[in-house]
């Protein structure tokens, strides 16, 4: 079976690298706005980051429960569109001197609102595109696509910076999600209005979470994902000051840096499959995260080392961290989606990833507090500690039996 004989992923892929290329720009810009144009801290950037995922803890169950209502293309078009403008206001406020961190914050809830509507729909959406033998093949497109982005946006996003200042370049993101909204909507797919249901919200919300947590394997992989997410964002909230203050890196470092990362990922997307079928799920999920932790360590060490080293090594320790990121990502999405029936997959996906993003609130201005007071090495050390064990305890968990099921989907 072959994914170019489904012309729907064919579009959704093409809209998801355009808005992929446009997040890993922006992710550069709103970093350098923060500590440079707006004279930040790194818990400043923490703020940023948690406020992108600060209505996941509000509404993210919720939206699951609406996202197996309402028919998904319409929502994602929808919440692209309206991602566009609410990315545009950052540039526009800017130039009339109305920006600060404060109204950054508010900024990017708004956006973090839509991006959680968004998120419920857009892993729930690829199931009907794609069968489920192709699952994990689709998704192993959709993240090498993801990392050729992570690869060419940081540096497009440091160049761009450079040129014309990080406030203009947020707008590349806001016009990246634009573009993903109509290729989506010409998108052809099989999506039908859900039967109506006369289960009040709260007990479809239940259901949801009852068969994530109930699930004998899908309930540890979801528990260590949690856990990975927290120390995730210390890492995240922590690399941008870190790279920018202490190994004094320019926007274009900082974006080749980034860019390595995004090779890594190509290369761990790319063996993805392999590697499963050689040592299993739980086995290259613990894999991914061990040589997460390892990169991040490099990290760190480039801190104490010689100035011409620290490019070296800083760039080194993303490369392997990005490796481990391909490694994970398709083979966790497709196990979730092809033991979930379609009926419960926008529940599944809000669930696992409100709990998440409460995760990213909580580890995201922590990781920047930390920075602040015991120094940027040590909150990478804590978050490369907490990743590695994250890894290490899957592999006593029930994930150990999981194996990918290509046959009928279960009905749940």
């Amino acid at each position: 079976m072959r994914l170019r004989g489904h012309p729907g992923f064919r579009r959704f892929w093409a809209a998801s690298t355009v808005s992929d290329l446009g997040t890993r720009v922006g992710t550069v810009a709103l970093g350098v706005l923060v500590v440079v144009d707006l004279g930040g801290s790194a818990a400043d950037v923490g703020l940023v980051q948690g406020a992108t995922m600060l209505p996941h803890l509000v509404v993210g169950l919720f939206v699951g429960v609406l996202a197996d209502r309402v028919r998904r293309k319409p929502l994602l078009v929808a919440t692209d569109l309206g991602r566009a403008v609410v990315l545009g206001s950052v540039p526009a406020l800017w130039a009339v001197g109305w920006l600060d961190v404060p109204v950054l914050v508010a900024i990017m809830v708004v956006f973090g609102l839509l991006s959680v509507l968004n998120a419920a729909a857009h892993q729930s959406f690829l199931p009907r595109l794609v069968p489920r033998a192709l699952l994990h093949r689709a998704n192993v497109r959709l993240d090498q696509s993801d990392a050729v982005a992570q690869t060419s946006g940081p540096l497009v996003g440091g160049g761009l910076v450079a040129l014309v200042g990080a406030p203009v370049t947020v707008l590349v993101d806001a016009l990246s999600y634009a573009v993903s909204g109509v290729l989506t909507a010409l998108a052809p797919a099989s999506d039908p209005v859900p039967t109506p249901t006369s289960r009040s919200v709260l007990a479809e919300l239940r259901e949801g979470v009852d068969w994530v947590y109930r699930h004998p394997t899908l309930r540890p992989l979801a528990l260590s994902t949690h856990t990975w997410f927290l120390f995730h964002a210390v890492l995240n909230a922590t690399y941008v000051p870190y790279a920018l203050l202490d190994l004094r890196l320019d926007a274009v470092g900082l974006g080749a840096t980034l860019a390595l990362a995004g090779v890594g990922a190509l290369a761990g997307s790319s063996a993805s499959e392999a590697v499963g079928r050689r040592i299993g799920i739980a086995g290259t999920v613990a894999a991914s995260h061990l040589a997460e932790a390892a990169g991040f360590a490099i990290v760190a060490l480039a801190g104490a080392a010689d100035v011409p080293a620290v490019l070296v090594l800083a760039a080194g320790g993303q490369l392997l961290y990005g490796f481990g990121m391909g490694l994970d990502n398709p083979i966790t999405l497709s196990y979730r989606q092809s033991v979930t029936p379609d009926r419960l997959q926008g529940r599944m996906n809000a669930t696992i990833r409100s709990v998440n993003r409460a995760a990213v609130v909580v580890g995201a201005p922590l990781g920047g507090l930390l920075a602040d007071a015991a120094g940027a090495r040590t909150a990478l050390w804590v978050g490369a500690a907490g990743i590695a064990a994250t890894g290490v305890l899957l592999l006593f968990s029930g994930l150990r039996t999981a194996v990918h099921d290509t046959g009928a989907p279960p009905e749940g």
